[in-house]
């Protein structure tokens, strides 16, 4: 099943992720770990959530993965803002470096992704994860596959 699919039949990938946001729809990784997408341009994806006690792993912080996951979605999703109604992509190597422990005290968190440089073929990105205050808590980088659908 394609979310992007059902709410924007035919679109291009910008088209598509605003239809994403428009229509409150959110795929199962999002409801699981409480994220949202919430902001979209061209070449730019910006997802927020609250981490907590769901994303805990077993020595009392939030799981590498929580962090991870948000900013593969930033990274993507800026990717998935500049395909065409052609293409598609998949993530091919992500780098997460964690500069900072979050816990359920941390609060609402930002990933904010942007293309770097876009080809034919393949795509780079890069994310930050911060908090309101701005403070930098993961970054990452992306190289993605592009491709036709």
């Amino acid at each position: 099943m394609s979310l992007v699919n059902e709410v924007a039949v035919g679109a291009d990938g910008l088209a598509q992720m605003r239809a994403l946001i428009a229509s409150g729809r959110k795929p199962g990784i999002a409801q699981s770990l409480h994220f949202d997408l919430v902001e979209v341009e061209s070449g730019r994806a910006v997802f927020a959530g609250t981490p907590g006690e769901h994303a805990y792993n077993p020595i009392g912080s939030v799981h590498g993965g929580y962090a991870a996951t948000l900013l593969d979605s930033a990274c993507g999703c800026a990717v998935h803002t500049r395909l065409d109604e052609q293409q598609a992509y998949t993530t091919l190597e992500l780098k997460v470096a964690y500069h900072k422990a979050i816990t359920r005290d941390t609060g609402l968190l930002r990933a904010e992704g942007r293309v770097v440089t876009m080809g034919r073929r393949a795509a780079f990105a890069e994310a930050t994860l911060k908090d309101a205050a701005g403070k930098l808590y993961a970054s990452a980088t992306s190289t993605l596959l592009v491709f036709a659908r």
